[in-house]
């Protein structure tokens, strides 16, 4: 199907009237180095009216298959896309529930190519809870404000403004770029990067390596500034868990109640105090904010050096241990009816290297009286953080924010990687943002009032152009 052509981003018109630059200064040091080939301001505008306009498609994803669809928002960036002489494909896995797969053509056939991918869907908001409508788009405050700013349409809009710069300065990578928009990253990604992955491989051909969100963002940390680049991620399982019983009237005794059994079942998960084991990502990324901040870690009390170090030890907090947190509860209809079975649902996630530990603990934790089953079970993917694909995304942080810490990254939660981590392909979480102190990336996130400044998008358009340089 031809998508539609986009409109000329003309919301850029203004932005920086509405109280944003595309430059800027933060703790007085300039955002920019160079230039780069992006042409500066422009792109860096554009990224800001893009995100603008994609906030305002409300691409709902409420889980369990119930979502708004993304297809308007696809058709949008399709339209993008083929401005900019993109030749682009939209690929339905249910009706509406639509991704935008494109492929830029490098310069060198036998180079291998790279992967940046993304998501359309965001959380739920209640307008209630928030500053401004969630879906505006608003610009105020030097940000733009609404659900998807940080996660991830942020990120989308800077990669959309990047490639579009560079190919109207003619500039191409040395590999292929290939480009995936997709849906359902806010549930188990069936209808999105999974569908792709399974049903559109061949698409991906060549490709070894990606980038996409949750990571490259700056943590003020009491003078440094410090840029997690996730080189991995925690498994994921979550399970569905089921205790049965007899049925019976309420008042008689009850030795085989389901919905005792269920209860003591999901206190046991919830209590259990799960041990500290530290993956090889995890001591890299511990040794890097050591020689950041100048400071020794104690790998004896990390809790507490967690809490110490504020919202640095927020990047290891939850990637020190497994985690199995219960989340829903259901039984019972009617309150002198005892059920004959009783479920709960559980949100597993384990660090690389650790998956049968982690089951066998939970089967441990559940009894011989309550089943498991799994309503979604994903690998815990690792890249390498001593490798060039990390160096090369380390230097163009640095080349632009002279203050720039680079450090390796383990991410607490999942995200459309792992169905990328299928088919051979590798990704780093590298969406790059300059923060100011004052605006906390991980409250952001599925947080109230999320936002991203106009000046830390320009400064990701133009780290992005610079790695893709590289590439």
């Amino acid at each position: 199907m031809k998508p539609r052509r986009g409109k000329e981003s003309g919301a850029a018109v203004g932005f920086e009237q509405a109280g944003g630059t595309a430059g800027g200064t933060v703790d007085g040091t300039t955002e920019g180095g160079t230039e780069g080939g992006t042409g500066g301001d422009r792109a860096g505008a554009e990224a800001a009216a893009i995100c603008a306009d994609l906030i305002r498609f409300a691409t709902v994803n409420r889980g369990e298959g119930v979502a708004e669809p993304e297809r308007p928002a696809a058709e949008h960036v399709a339209g993008l896309l083929d401005e900019a002489g993109v030749e682009t494909t939209i690929v339905e896995s249910a009706p509406g529930r639509a991704s935008v797969l494109a492929r830029v053509p490098g310069t060198d056939p036998s180079h291998p190519a790279f992967l940046i991918h993304g998501h359309l869907d965001v959380v739920p908001a209640d307008p209630a809870d928030w500053t401004v409508p969630p879906f505006s788009g608003e610009v105020r405050d030097g940000c733009v404000w609404g659900r998807g700013a940080v996660d991830m349409k942020g990120s989308l809009a800077m990669t959309l403004a990047t490639v579009r710069a560079r190919l109207r300065e003619g500039r191409r990578t040395r590999g292929d770029l290939v480009l995936a928009f997709l849906a359902d990253e806010e549930c188990t990604g069936e209808h999105g990067s999974r569908y792709v992955a399974r049903e559109h491989r061949g698409f991906f051909e060549g490709c070894t390596e990606a980038i996409s969100e949750s990571g490259g963002f700056s943590v003020d940390a009491g003078g440094a500034r410090i840029y997690p680049i996730a080189t991995g991620e925690r498994g994921t399982t979550w399970m569905r868990l089921t205790a049965r019983g007899t049925a019976g009237h309420g008042s008689k005794p009850a030795p085989d109640n389901p919905v005792a059994e269920i209860a003591h079942a999901v206190s046991r998960l919830a209590s259990h105090q799960w041990p500290v084991r530290l993956t090889p990502g995890v001591r890299a990324l511990l040794d890097g904010l050591a020689d950041a901040l100048g400071t020794y870690i104690d790998h004896d009390r990390l809790d507490a050096e967690a809490a110490r170090l504020g919202r640095a030890g927020h990047l290891f907090a939850g990637t020190i241990r497994n985690s199995a947190n219960p989340t829903r509860l259901d039984a019972g209809y009617k309150v002198n009816v005892v059920p004959g079975t009783a479920t709960a649902q559980v949100d597993g996630r384990y660090l690389p290297g650790t998956g049968e530990e982690f089951l066998a603990t939970v089967d441990r934790l559940l009894g011989p009286k309550v089943t498991r089953e799994f309503i979604n079970y994903e690998e815990a993917p690792a890249a390498d953080p001593a490798g060039p694909t990390f160096a090369a995304l380390a230097g163009a942080l640095r080349a632009e924010d002279p203050l720039a810490r680079p450090v390796p990254y383990v991410m607490a939660g999942g995200t459309d990687a792992k169905s990328f981590h299928r088919i051979g392909i590798t990704s780093f979480g590298f969406a790059p943002l300059l923060l100011g102190p004052e605006l906390d990336y991980f409250g952001m996130f599925h947080g109230v009032d999320e936002r991203v400044p106009l000046d830390g998008l320009a400064f990701g358009t133009r780290v992005l152009d610079r790695f893709l340089d590289t590439r």
